[in-house]
């Protein structure tokens, strides 16, 4: 069968999917201390973080699906320092000491999240390995020196580090590599086994969660479901990509959606031949991102941006198999690796994520209404998850700790413009991704179209 027909057959199954046993769903009212929207790692940090600390609290999470549904399940699998805005930007917007803070909040997560899993005895194949990000091209290379002097300039020059084109190719073996930047600070994890032990755990603690439950809305005080309400002083929206199909949130995040791939386990001598017995995460420094990883059984998982924004932010499963842009990403895998071109491709899968106008992730609590939230991620949530969960514990248990004062915290991001000019905003910034990619593949240096991009943006 062409490898084209057989990635079409394949149905939308994450890697990291596992029957399980699903809970319960509500069917009558309930009363809280703390109700949560949303059972994936948000959700799910913050009900851990509460309990430990205060392990009489009433925990309630409501769940559309089942516990990790969402990106939550559907990642890539990395556990990374990255934040989706740049330090510089950062700094601007806040301040240089909050800059640096906030850096160094996101190095001590990936730690942390390693700590809880040892501790819990949480089997999610936890390897901080690092990050490399290969530089493939000239243009590339540039971004990478660029890289490396600004972080030093900004005060940290141990965040980066330059690798030459032989350094790198030692570390992956990708075809073209002509340079690298490395970080220690990432973690690699078996998302679904990370999102199940943490339910698990949460519910040994005392919460409550009740799985096939969609809320059709909430508000201070209260959540309503099909079949009940759940009542609380503190609700917490942690609902990421699915957060405009609360209508009052419509324009808050756009739902842009992520697909990847999942190979067959590797034979030994491939993965030593190219330089892929590790667990290594790893991307190179297109604009139009794709991220990778070797998984502890050996599998090459490769995913990458493209899908298209959907018009009024719909969110459907049938969203998560693009048959050309998983194509598109399949020829990516065998252009970083020839040598892979006849492997088979065992599992596809794609989710939703959530994206605030100026890329920027929150964390807050209105003390007035109640209301908390925390996500908007952009892609690098699962780190970041754990630190919103540990700030959202201190602000409903005022606790006071220096995390509270992150540059995340209470930060109000503006809203999207309404359709069509979402629409036609969003995927045109797809498409400049895509130009200044081809941009620098031409000319030989970084993509002004791309530059332009990034400055709107924010984002690196």
């Amino acid at each position: 069968m062409p490898a084209t027909r057989a990635l079409t057959a394949l149905p939308n199954v994450p890697l990291w999917y596992e029957d399980a046993e699903r809970g319960k769903a509500l069917d009558s009212d309930v009363d809280a201390d703390v109700a949560i929207v949303g059972a994936g790692y948000t959700g799910l940090w913050t009900a851990y973080y509460l309990l430990k600390a205060a392990p009489a609290l009433r925990v309630v999470l409501i769940e559309r699906d089942y516990a990790g549904y969402g990106a939550s399940g559907r990642n890539g699998g990395w556990a990374s320092a990255i934040f989706p805005v740049s330090l510089l930007h950062v700094a601007r917007s806040s301040s240089h000491a909050a800059a640096l803070a906030l850096q160094a909040a996101m190095n001590a997560t990936v730690d942390e999240i390693g700590r809880v899993l040892r501790d819990e005895g949480i089997d999610a194949n936890y390897a901080k390995q690092g990050f490399l990000s290969l530089a493939r091209s000239p243009a590339q290379l540039s971004r990478a020196h660029a890289a490396v002097r600004a972080s030093a300039a900004l005060g940290l020059p141990d965040q980066w580090r330059f690798l030459d084109a032989r350094d790198a190719s030692a570390r992956v073996g990708a075809e073209g590599v002509v340079g690298g930047l490395y970080t220690e600070h990432c973690a690699l994890v078996h998302p679904g086994r990370l999102v199940r032990g943490l339910a698990r755990i949460v519910e040994a603690l005392g919460a409550r969660i009740y799985e096939r439950t969609p809320a059709t809305s909430f508000n201070s005080g209260s959540v309503i479901t099909p079949r009940g309400k759940v009542r609380a002083p503190i609700i917490v929206r942690a609902t990421e990509g699915f957060t405009p199909q609360f209508k009052e949130h419509r324009r808050t995040v756009i739902p842009l959606y992520s697909l990847v791939l999942a190979t067959e386990p590797l034979p030994q001598h491939v993965r030593t031949e190219l330089n892929l017995d590790h667990r290594i995460a790893f991307n190179d420094m297109r604009h139009l991102r794709v991220y990778a990883q070797v998984t502890a059984d050996g599998r090459l998982v490769f995913g990458g941006r493209g899908a298209p924004y959907h018009f009024g932010s719909k969110v459907s499963v049938a969203y998560d198999i693009v048959d050309a842009v998983h194509e598109k990403i399949r020829a990516t895998m065998t252009e970083f690796f020839p040598a892979l071109s006849g492997v088979r491709v065992t599992h596809r899968w794609g989710g939703a994520l959530g994206v605030p106008r100026d890329w920027h992730p929150s964390v807050g609590l209105d003390r007035v209404s109640g209301l908390a939230w925390a996500g908007q991620y952009v892609g690098d949530g699962v780190a970041t998850s754990n630190l919103a969960g540990r700030i959202l514990r201190n602000l409903i248990l005022e606790r006071d700790e220096e995390i509270n004062r992150l540059p995340i915290v209470n930060h109000r991001s503006p809203q999207w413009a309404p359709e069509p000019f979402r629409w036609l905003g969003v995927n045109l910034g797809l498409c400049a991704a895509t130009i200044g990619d081809a941009e620098e593949r031409l000319a030989k240096r970084p993509s002004r179209v791309a530059h332009v991009l990034e400055s709107l943006t924010g984002a690196h």
